[in-house]
């Protein structure tokens, strides 16, 4: 190795050090830059979907779907971007997710109404800029925030009482969705290292379902519209304009 690179690897790795441990007089100039938070994730569907049309529909019946609420893990990134603002990135454990059916009780003799018909799961990131209401120095800072969120369907399964409505084996399509996403929130921040949040927000997410038996496929368009409560504790780390000046 030559000398040059070995002399400066002291410099680098104490740069290194210094970026990611900042002294205790860094952080006291500057609040940590990073958060990661971990909490409870209830999702809320208000979901409002076309009837199902396609082949061998029963004339004169609506053919609808109800989607279950349910609770996942929630995991989110947040950076410092200044005082006021900061950028989260959000998302949830992926759920399972299922369908069940909304209309007559039966189509014939096989049971509808109220049968789970479909499950999948969900991988839903959401990025957000979040403007921060009264000054850093203020343990209880209100939020409220938008941004983007994108869902990407897997795993996605026709159940048996599904199998049967559609006369056979069935076949699930979900495409992706990107829609908006907003927030509003809470956040108690009882020691520099450590917060807890309170948030309600909610995202637009569409989705075209497609259900193929045997080539006979069935169609409905559906708008999910979930909301979310999220319950979290974070732990704050890194530094913001502290450690930069300590490298200069």
């Amino acid at each position: 190795m030559p000398t040059l690179t070995i002399r400066a690897l002291p410099t680098a790795l104490a740069a290194i050090a210094i970026s990611l441990f900042c002294t205790s007089a860094a952080l006291a100039d500057d609040p940590p830059s990073n958060d990661f938070r971990i909490g409870s994730y209830s999702v809320f569907y208000h979901a409002n979907a076309s009837d199902l049309s396609g082949p061998f529909i029963p004339l004169g019946e609506k053919l609808n779907f109800h989607v279950e609420d349910l609770e996942t893990l929630y995991f989110g990134y947040l950076r410092r971007l200044s005082p006021h603002f900061t950028f989260e990135l959000a998302m949830g454990l992926p759920p399972v997710s299922k369908t069940k059916g909304r209309g007559p009780l039966d189509l014939g003799s096989v049971p509808y109404n109220d049968q789970v018909l479909s499950s999948a799961r969900w991988f839903a990131p959401t990025a957000l800029i979040e403007y921060n209401f009264l000054p850093e120095s203020s343990p209880v800072r209100p939020f409220i925030g938008v941004g983007v969120n994108y869902t990407y369907f897997y795993d996605r399964t026709s159940t048996g009482p599904g199998d049967a409505v559609g006369g056979g084996p069935t076949k699930i399509s979900l495409p992706a969705s990107v829609g908006p996403a907003g927030t509003v929130g809470l956040t108690w921040r009882p020691a520099p290292h450590w917060n807890f949040t309170v948030s309600y927000g909610g995202s637009k997410v569409n989705a075209r379902l497609t259900a193929d038996t045997a080539g006979e496929v069935r169609t409905s368009h559906i708008e999910f519209n979930p909301t979310a409560l999220i319950i979290s504790m974070g732990l704050s780390f890194g530094c913001g304009g502290g450690c930069r000046r300590g490298l200069r």
